[in-house]
């Protein structure tokens, strides 16, 4: 009789069909300041009409935020934050049907938004700025994602050498607390800490990072640096097409989820993606 299978890992069974398929994460920023959407979604109500539509657009992860990280953001004090996201959390966390992660860097923020109804943490600071965070995540048994970031812009740098060493020092912390490599997802921090070339390097070098063996999430949606690609001013609003032309392409270097405020074109979009790229495990999305 042939041995039976393990068990499925928390991330497993919270996301069961991550590397069967492109993921999409769907953003809900609860700030007054995020670049694209802040103040749009500020109210519990506003909130609990953008949930269900981005899930009905086909997001498998909605991300709940109350901090913006917008380069020249204002932090926030721990207990504002979580004025912003529990109500949110608590509103639309027993009817969901996905998942949600906290985006925070605060341990006490993730560990309210964790009894709240969240199951995972997105840190975008990759457990290094409150590493207590780790702790807080393997106690209540939530996967995290590990963010790659900096305090300062340096061009001169490798980024992805410097990336491998940052996410060795994030991936000691996950382990000392007790998160198991497969619950840990990576993310190489587009548009965070680095220059243009840099972002467009980070991209390009994906392999080198999914070569580490962990999934990875990529976050290009809406951002300045595809703005600079255009031959026009543009606002974070007119930034679709180059939104979805970077996850397509992020998708087929390997990321397995990407991080967006548009969830149906790309849902459309990563559909033909994995349709070419993961053709047996995409074939059941295939429409006439």
């Amino acid at each position: 009789m042939p041995p039976s299978p393990p068990p499925p890992t928390r991330l497993q069974t919270l996301l069961p069909e991550l590397g069967r398929r492109t993921l999409v994460m769907g953003i809900l920023n609860v700030t007054p300041d995020s670049f694209s959407d802040g103040g749009r979604f500020e109210g519990v109500e506003a909130a609990r009409a953008q949930a269900a539509a981005l899930t009905e657009a086909g997001a498998h992860i909605l991300d709940i935020g109350g901090e913006s990280t917008r380069p020249g953001h204002t932090p926030v004090p721990a207990a504002e934050e979580q004025a912003r996201v529990l109500p949110v959390i608590e509103a639309v966390a027993p009817g969901l049907s996905v998942p949600i992660s906290i985006d925070t860097y605060k341990a006490s923020t993730a560990e309210a938004a964790l009894k709240a109804g969240a199951t995972l943490v997105n840190d975008v600071w990759g457990l290094q700025r409150e590493p207590d965070i780790a702790r807080v995540a393997a106690e209540h048994g939530a996967p995290v994602i590990v963010m790659h970031n900096r305090e300062t812009i340096d061009g001169a740098l490798d980024i992805v050498a410097d990336m491998l060493r940052f996410f060795e020092r994030s991936l000691t912390i996950a382990r000392r607390a007790g998160i198991p490599d497969s619950d840990i997802v990576l993310d190489p921090g587009i548009g965070f800490g680095k220059t243009w070339e840099q972002h467009l390097e980070a991209l390009r070098r994906l392999p080198e990072i999914r070569a580490l063996g962990f999934p990875l999430l990529v976050g290009v949606s809406r951002k300045s640096l595809l703005g600079r690609l255009h031959d026009r001013d543009t606002a974070p609003r007119d930034r679709l097409v180059g939104s979805l032309a970077a996850h397509v392409l992020a998708g087929s270097l390997g990321a397995d989820i990407v991080r967006v405020h548009d969830v149906a074109p790309h849902v459309e979009a990563l559909r033909v993606l994995d349709a070419v790229m993961r053709p047996t495990t995409a074939a059941g999305t295939v429409h006439g």
